[in-house]
């Protein structure tokens, strides 16, 4: 069911927009191309039927006008070094902006139209692991993981899993692959430049 000049609260890379037909947006990055139609499925509100969580069969669906980046923010590191010294570091986020076309209280799960993903370094993110596979023994797999990708990269001083996964992601799985980053221009990750300098050492 799609009724003009109805809102709805949609929710995507972790936050939430109330939108009608017509609305621009700017949302994190999205898996998609310019001219592409997607449909979000997180859908929390359409009118005044309330989701719980989510409102069964409604989605929202919009067109992927471009692929943009945001305002650049600039952050000052301070390096403790014999000779003091601060760095500037600055980051641009990526962005997607899109139009919303249609809003459907119901049959969105019936659509065709492909499902808004989010994307990370400009790449769709990989197929999700089997449930019960991430269920056995969330630890002793995310070692296997580790293992089959590179190094094991929590053993630099302040890189924890969740970094690491970060990193994995960003398609730095070894020492030698983090030691050629720059961390001035690389925006996947915020990398610090100790972890450069110990990873080269890691290397060798």
């Amino acid at each position: 069911m799609k009724e003009d000049h109805m809102f709805a609260v949609l929710k995507t890379g972790g936050k939430q927009y109330k939108v009608q037909a017509g609305d621009v947006l700017r949302v994190e990055k999205l898996a998609a191309n310019a001219g592409d139609k997607i449909q979000f499925n997180d859908i929390l509100m359409v009118g005044t039927t309330l989701g719980a969580p989510l409102v069964a069969g409604a989605g929202v669906q919009a067109e992927v006008i471009e692929q943009i980046k945001a305002d650049k923010v600039i952050s000052y590191v301070k390096r403790r070094r014999k000779h003091s010294s601060q760095r500037k570091r600055g980051h641009r986020q990526q962005l997607t902006l899109v139009r919303i076309t249609d809003i459907l209280e119901s049959g969105a799960d019936k659509s065709g139209v492909t499902a808004a993903i989010g994307a990370r370094s400009g790449t769709a993110p990989a197929p999700a692991a089997a449930p019960a596979k991430k269920a056995a023994a969330p630890k002793a797999a995310a070692k296997a993981e580790t293992a089959a990708a590179g190094d094991d990269l929590t053993a630099i001083n302040g890189v924890g899993p969740a970094m690491q996964k970060k990193l994995v992601e960003a398609g730095i799985t070894t020492y030698a692959d983090l030691a050629k980053v720059d961390p001035d221009t690389f925006e996947a990750v915020n990398v610090k430049p100790e972890w450069v300098e110990e990873a080269k050492t890691l290397a060798k």
